[in-house]
């Protein structure tokens, strides 16, 4: 079904990209030899049926590529601007889900002890549903004002660095602090998803969606651009990953109709039933592109929230010296324009990681000196990267793998990884234990190391490949789950 032309510097050295020539058009592919040797052939037919999607510029995978929806995750898909095309479907069903870290001012010495761990974990359970909150909860904040804002629509009481200068960090070390659109589309969501989406506001969900806190190991080669974002060795920071919860489920649902119907109204399709896509210029097309943009804010404001719960856990336990700093945050579900070698791009990034290197414009006033943080994550028990983009993410419109990328489903991990194997990858019952908030670890099973690939090949290949540089290596010390 298909050829590779193997780009190699030399002979001596493993492989980290390829470019594989498909029946409808040509894919990128950038993973090490063992990864690519790995690869389920089904993520080829996939990338086939997108590639037949008009006036593609560009589609690539990263290492951490597996089976998705319509699409893989791991995929950057690029048309032009003008004339280009939209695909709920190379951005995912979960809009804007991302990473956001924050830095601590406490050492992994301050958790040692596994029973502080647990009262740690125990706290944040406290101000950290997986749902939704009680009714009442968050009654300070309008979802509108979030909504049309994002992080300038919270009350002041949510973003009090925003009004220090010297330590504001909440609105400025973020990808994007409010994405702008039209916003007459939101009268087209109904009532009932606005109730939801409030109560939802600061929680996680399920799946792999986590809160996490993490030991930092610098890397030696870049200590200079870790002491520049703040890090220093055995630095206790929290990595949260989740996104637009019940609001972009609802953008999808409203949406995706109406560009399925616009696409036989045109003519389009392909053998695959649930990709979906249409001319940017469409009605529909614009309508999701803007409702989009909302369930960005929605994301951003959502793992911001999460975070203050967190930050009020921390000073339950550690009293109010304990201070934590927004990183960075960024997402790895979504489309948007950008521009690269002078024009105007619509870029799709499922289950990818935007990485820019030192000096390009795009990226925030704090980080134009040494780049922005991207933030990796691994699976649940196994460590996740701080890195920076290189210059030679160009070439894949800077995007690098968003973490380990599964191997097995959900169903077969359960089926093939004993609750005996997963407690020896957490150390359960030792003093180094990785602490779990799930009081079975039956109930998560499937989101044990096993059902994904190896992170640190994921690294490998994207450093291997000139796409970023590692910052840091985190090695986790306790996860809060959703069921």
């Amino acid at each position: 079904m298909f050829t590779v032309s193997n780009q190699d510097l030399s002979q001596d050295q493993p492989l980290f990209y390829r470019e594989v020539e498909l029946p409808a058009g040509r894919l990128h592919v950038y993973a090490s030899d063992a990864l690519f040797g790995a690869m389920d052939y089904k993520v080829f037919e996939m990338a086939n049926n997108n590639l037949q999607i008009p006036e593609r510029v560009y589609m690539s995978y990263t290492p951490d590529v597996h089976v998705g929806v319509g699409t893989c995750i791991g995929t950057t898909a690029v048309w032009n601007a003008a004339g280009g095309y939209v695909s709920p479907s190379i951005v995912g069903s979960d809009i804007g889900c991302g990473m956001r870290v924050h830095l601590t001012n406490l050492h992994g010495e301050e958790l040692r002890d596994v029973r502080q761990r647990r009262k740690l974990v125990k706290a944040i359970e406290s101000y950290l549903p997986v749902e939704e909150h009680a009714r009442g909860y968050f009654s300070d904040i309008r979802l509108e004002h979030v909504i049309k804002k994002g992080l300038h629509g919270l009350p002041r009481k949510y973003v009090p660095d925003s009004y220090t200068p010297r330590k504001a960090t909440s609105l400025t070390h973020v990808e994007c602090a409010k994405f702008g659109f039209d916003e007459e589309h939101l009268d087209r969501l109904p009532e009932s998803v606005w109730h939801r989406a409030h109560r939802q506001l600061g929680t996680l969900g399920n799946g792999n969606h986590f809160a996490e806190i993490q030991e930092v190991r610098i890397d030696e080669g870049n200590r200079h651009v870790a002491e520049a974002w703040g890090l220093f060795d055995g630095q206790v920071i929290v990595m949260v990953h989740s996104g637009s919860r019940a609001w972009g489920g609802a953008v999808n649902q409203q949406c995706g109709g109406e560009l399925a119907k616009t696409m036989r109204g045109l003519g389009l399709g392909t053998a695959d039933p649930k990709l979906i896509f249409a001319p940017l210029e469409t009605d529909a097309a614009q309508s999701y592109v803007h409702l989009l943009y909302s369930a960005l804010n929605y994301a951003v404001v959502n793992r911001h929230l999460i975070a203050h719960g967190i930050r009020e856990a921390f000073r339950d336990v550690f009293g109010p010296k304990a201070e934590l700093s927004t990183l960075y945050d960024l997402m790895h579900n979504y489309a948007w324009e950008e521009e690269h070698n002078g024009r105007s791009h619509f870029v799709h990034r499922k289950g990818a990681t935007r990485a820019l290197p030192a000096n390009h414009p795009d990226n925030p006033a704090p980080y134009l000196a040494t780049g922005h943080p991207a933030l990796i994550p691994g699976s649940m028990g196994t460590s996740s990267y701080l890195m920076v983009g290189a210059p030679g993410g160009q070439s894949n419109y800077y995007s690098i793998c968003h973490g380990a990328g599964r191997i097995r489903s959900r169903s077969a991990t359960k089926r093939l990884v004993t609750v005996e194997e997963f407690k020896a990858s957490l150390r359960i019952g030792t003093e180094s234990e990785i602490v779990v908030n799930q009081r079975t670890l039956e109930s998560i099973v499937d989101e044990s190391p096993q059902a994904y690939k190896d992170v640190d090949q994921i690294i490998e290949s994207v450093a291997g490949a000139g796409l970023a540089r590692v910052v840091a290596k985190c090695k986790p010390l306790a996860t809060v789950k959703g069921a």
